[in-house]
């Protein structure tokens, strides 16, 4: 990406897009952002600049006309919002996403941006701007900018303590970013008992054996692993598992279910009907794929290793890896979760024949793929 050196006009002010310090160099794609010199471009662009730098040209170059009608300045309002609101959802996504991959100076530049549009949207004193100043602090912790990460995490709990009908999803995300604070503090006391409101908030929001209850239930064992509470790490690692492996299990067989066809109804009409089946957004891929894999190694190096928890992580893995249209490993981990299953002599449980179903599944792949289904399902 080229960058064009300004010469700005006496009295244009332009800020730097990310540090908002005088800026001196512009995007050349979109023309519209501007920053203080290379370093914060590149920064921008790896973080978040490159998914939305044409999305950003309406944004900053619609003016609603006076001399158009009522009608139609409500329409471009209305438009103008929608694409704001959408900013939101994909810059938050997307900083999600990133922490989940570990890359936390990434995440910056994305929920910067998710943070800017909630107030030109909600405002500054709104809760919606609380899941941006939680991304800024996970990263923040991630960085090891640790006071850093308190002020944003204080700075959410104070508009959450303002607001009475706060969401327990919004509370417990909020618990959630405390005890990583304390985690990483070594303050390991308070990381469970916020770790322990995250849980319960999160529980009331979406259930106990929710995917959007086990982010709590990880953490806390990653606290009980560091102090070597073995037994308890290993348990809630467990339920983790078992929380994914209902929730993936359940999307493979809904992307792999082949409706029958009604009589007098052709293929064609019936595949037009069929709803599109529920799926991972890119925060909720990232998560799976982050939790899992750290499951999946420290089940592996640990001594004796059970095969039949650790065969559970691999069809987890297996299914992931599938929704995410990676066969290959796909049948990597199928076939050493089939060769575990089978040395723990339990080949007649209810986990084979998941198994022994999804295997035939990715068999017929190559030749259902041209068709957009799977046939058989399970």
């Amino acid at each position: 990406m080229t960058l064009n050196p300004l010469s700005n006009p006496k009295g244009v002010k332009l800020l730097c897009e990310l540090c908002q310090k005088p800026a001196f160099v512009q995007c050349t794609r979109c023309r519209v952002t501007y920053y203080c010199g290379v370093e914060h471009q590149q920064a921008d662009w790896l973080g978040i600049h490159e998914k939305i730098c044409q999305l950003l040209i309406p944004l900053r170059t619609t003016q609603v006309s006076f001399l158009s009608s009522e009608e139609q300045r409500r329409k471009q309002e209305a438009e103008m919002l929608e694409r704001r609101e959408h900013m939101i959802e994909l810059t938050r996504t997307t900083g999600q996403k990133l922490l989940f991959e570990g890359k936390h100076e990434q995440a910056v530049p994305a929920a910067m941006q998710s943070l800017r549009f909630s107030i030109d949207v909600h405002g500054l004193d709104s809760i919606e701007l609380v899941p941006s100043y939680l991304i800024l602090a996970e990263a923040s912790i991630g960085l090891h900018k640790l006071q850093q990460a308190e002020e944003y995490l204080a700075q959410a709990q104070w508009t959450v303590v303002k607001t009475p009908d706060a969401s327990h999803a919004m509370k417990s995300k909020l618990y959630r970013n405390w005890g990583l604070l304390y985690a990483a503090e070594g303050n390991y006391e308070e990381a469970l008992r916020n770790l322990a409101d995250d849980i319960f908030n999160a529980s009331e929001q979406y259930g106990t054996d929710n995917i959007g209850t086990s982010g709590g239930y990880f953490h806390m064992a990653n606290v009980f692993f560091r102090q070597n509470h073995m037994d308890i790490a290993d348990s809630l690692y467990g339920r983790v598992t078992d929380i994914w492996h209902t929730h993936l299990l359940r999307l493979v067989r809904a992307r792999t279910h082949r409706a029958e066809t009604p009589a007098g109804v052709g293929a064609v009409a019936v595949e037009l009907k069929k709803a599109k089946p529920e799926s991972l957004d890119e925060a909720q891929e990232a998560e799976a794929n982050q939790v899992l894999h750290s499951i999946h190694d420290i089940r592996e190096q640990s001594n004796p290793q059970d095969p039949v928890t650790m065969a559970l992580v691999c069809h987890a893995l297996g299914m992931l890896y599938f929704l995410l249209e990676e066969y290959s490993r796909a049948r990597d981990l199928t076939e050493k979760c089939q060769a575990l299953m089978e040395s723990s002599g339990e080949e007649d449980s209810e986990l084979m024949g998941h198994v022994a179903n999804f295997s035939q599944a990715l068999r017929e792949l190559p030749n259902q793929k041209e068709q957009g289904f799977l046939a058989g399902g399970y």
